[in-house]
């Protein structure tokens, strides 16, 4: 086993450990700070992969803007920073359902891809201009870019409804 795939494993139990913990946790600036936990997991596995701008991607825009305004929206309410009710509702069942379908749907596509004979194309690295084309090009990374764009737009309205007032509804 070779030093990187040492420190893949290491960062892959940190970071679902970390995921693990964000769902699990009471306190919710705890679980805050579990979520900053994983996604800088995510920024060392693109470090791994050789995708420094996307490292830093990950640091800036994860960590450094949504992370940060889920803290800081946590803390304006005036809540009760512990929780007391059930971490739990009457759904949880379906919830697990659709958890273990989407594991075995990523397994499946994991074990197609890695039986195909002919190596997917080469990127250049360290060329914007590439990146560019390729983030807007219909046939390659288009659906990744808009669904980035959608869990930054979660992130944001999440936080609005953390941080609303409900006595001023």
């Amino acid at each position: 086993m070779t030093l990187l795939q040492i420190i893949f494993l290491l960062t892959a139990a940190v970071i679902l450990a970390a995921a693990v913990q964000v769902v699990t946790t009471r306190n919710l600036v705890h679980a805050a700070l579990w979520l900053i936990v994983t996604l800088f997991g995510m920024a060392v596995l693109f470090v791994l992969l050789e995708a420094g701008f996307l490292a830093v991607v990950q640091v800036v825009v994860y960590i450094g803007a949504i992370a940060i305004l889920i803290i800081f929206a946590i803390m304006l309410t005036r809540r009760v920073m512990q929780d007391t009710g059930s971490q739990t509702n009457r759904y949880w069942p379906v919830a697990l359902v659709i958890a273990v379908l989407l594991l075995v749907g990523i397994g499946v596509t994991v074990v197609r891809a890695g039986l195909r004979e002919d190596p997917p194309a080469a990127v250049p690295l360290d060329n914007l201009r590439t990146l560019g084309l390729y983030l807007t090009s219909t046939e390659f990374y288009v659906v990744p870019l808009v669904v980035v764009g959608a869990l930054l737009a979660v992130g944001m309205i999440g936080s609005i409804a953390i941080a609303r007032d409900e006595r001023q509804e």
